[in-house]
């Protein structure tokens, strides 16, 4: 029994690549125009505005992120600068308190220095007036601590005793 053959070319002859036969240009220009409008009406009704929406929810949260980043950086700067304010109005207050304090323990200082200078003072006074009174009372006992010696002397040296009026006399001329 003979096979049937499904053969489209004579046997043993040679044709080219069917796409590249002038023949089939025409239904392949025609597909290929279908296929290209097919495919442009798909990709732009379908397929780009997905892959824009796509973009642009991207673009919105890429905003909205660095829109929220900007907000927490303003309010990170805004507590620094609150830190900062705080802490130099702590320094303020620290130094004001300090100069209070230092001012105040010198004026105490001060009291206590002319309070004591003053006790000094008097000290001082009644120290020279008890010397001035032991020197006055020891000058007052000089001119007959004097006399007693002149005639201790005197009687001593010539062996009599001599006149107490003389020896006064003597010792009040050589006073002057």
């Amino acid at each position: 029994m003979a096979e049937p053959t499904a053969h489209t070319e004579a046997p043993g002859a040679k044709h080219a690549f069917p796409p590249f036969e002038a023949q089939h240009f025409p239904s392949q220009l025609l597909w290929l125009t279908l296929t290209f409008i097919l495919l442009y009406v798909l990709m732009s009704r379908i397929a780009l505005p997905r892959i824009a929406a796509i973009f642009a929810e991207r673009h919105k949260h890429i905003a909205d992120d660095l829109a929220a980043a900007q907000r927490f950086k303003e309010r990170s700067d805004a507590a620094n600068a609150a830190y900062q304010k705080s802490l130099a109005d702590a320094r303020a207050r620290a130094q004001a308190i300090a100069n209070e304090t230092r001012a105040r323990q010198a004026q105490e200082a001060e009291a206590t220095n002319k309070r004591l200078e003053g006790e000094l003072n008097e000290r001082m006074a009644a120290a020279e007036r008890s010397i001035a009174a032991t020197r006055t009372a020891a000058m007052g006992n000089v001119g007959s601590i004097a006399e007693e010696t002149a005639t201790a002397i005197v009687e001593r040296l010539i062996g009599t005793t001599p006149n107490a009026q003389d020896v006064a006399a003597a010792v009040g001329a050589t006073k002057r």
